[in-house]
């Protein structure tokens, strides 16, 4: 099974194309269609309750939906994860490895598959309007994943990182180091992020970005 930064499953139907498996699939023209921000929203909320949905079934997680257009035309972008494996399991030394959170092209052709046959069934039902063009990629986070949530750093314990702060911290806004823990506190939580000989404490309210470091 390989961990993959780039998608690792595409599926794409052109108005004059043939989909996979003789079912029509769509992409979701949402901006231009919905000037509204909460409808657009809206629209985007319907996807990810399908894609959990689809993921679940297979005992997987939805890290993100994306809709963006891109220089070959619009694109539909889930992303699928691994469920965290909690403390017990974090605990032990699998939390070190990077492999050990992996998703494989399979899985990401079944979820592929699998929602785009639902959404086509489905359109009317959801409410959604879809026109004929349109790209929808389920790939995996990659192995410079972003951290987004306190959990995101209680399950990468011991991963290397890296994290832009909004605002300099001891004259520094960019850290880079091993995730020691994450401290709860009457400010909110913060992360000890250790870098050689220092250690690094960045409150989470300050961070712009963060995403894991790979390790070879």
């Amino acid at each position: 099974m390989t961990l993959l930064s780039a998608p690792c499953y595409h599926w794409s139907k052109l108005l004059a194309g043939n989909t996979k498996g003789g079912s029509l699939a769509h992409f979701f023209f949402l901006r231009g269609v919905f000037s509204d921000v909460k409808a657009e929203q809206a629209q985007r909320d319907r996807i990810r309750t399908v894609a959990e949905r689809v993921a679940r079934s297979y005992g997987l997680d939805i890290f993100d939906v994306q809709f963006r257009r891109e220089s070959h035309g619009w694109v539909l972008r889930v992303i699928i994860d691994r469920p965290d494996p909690g403390p017990a399991a974090q605990a032990g030394d699998a939390a070190l490895d990077p492999s050990g959170d992996s998703i494989g092209i399979a899985e990401c052709q079944q979820v592929s598959q699998d929602l785009s046959a639902i959404l086509d069934v489905e359109e009317e039902a959801l409410g959604l309007s879809l026109p004929d063009n349109y790209t929808l990629e389920v790939s995996s986070p990659g192995l410079d994943r972003p951290l987004r949530h306190p959990a995101d750093y209680r399950r990468f314990t011991g991963r290397l990182a890296k994290i832009v702060s909004r605002e300099p911290i001891g004259g520094q806004s960019a850290f880079a180091g091993r995730i020691e823990a994450l401290e709860s506190g009457p400010d909110g939580e913060t992360v000890l992020l250790v870098e050689g000989r220092r250690t690094h404490r960045i409150p989470l309210v300050k961070v712009s970005r963060a995403n894991l470091d790979v390790e070879f």
